[in-house]
């Protein structure tokens, strides 16, 4: 896979602790999806779950650095963010 210098990129793994927090990202994933796909600067975003249903895979690109500051904004103002405040998030941050 092939990243422009600028483009900051996201990936992960979102770790739910129990049923009340799975049945959060299964509500309110697909309109975070549909959210995040259409702002500006979202070059891609996916959100998978592995074989352990309670682990969910995290890759996300973003054409630069304020376009990803933007979307983090977003985030902690939305649904999703306060829905899924509470699991655990094993990011790493490139770019």
């Amino acid at each position: 896979m092939i990243f422009f210098m600028n483009n900051t990129v996201v990936t992960g793994q979102l770790i739910c602790e129990g049923e009340e927090q799975l049945a959060a990202v299964v509500v309110h994933l697909p309109r975070h999806f549909e959210l995040t796909r259409a702002e500006p600067g979202c070059l891609s975003f996916e959100v998978t779950q592995t074989l352990d249903p309670m682990v969910w895979d995290v890759s996300e690109r973003f054409a630069d650095a304020a376009s990803f500051k933007l979307h983090q904004a977003r985030v902690r103002a939305s649904e999703w963010g306060h829905a899924t405040a509470g699991i655990k998030r094993n990011y790493s941050v490139a770019g």
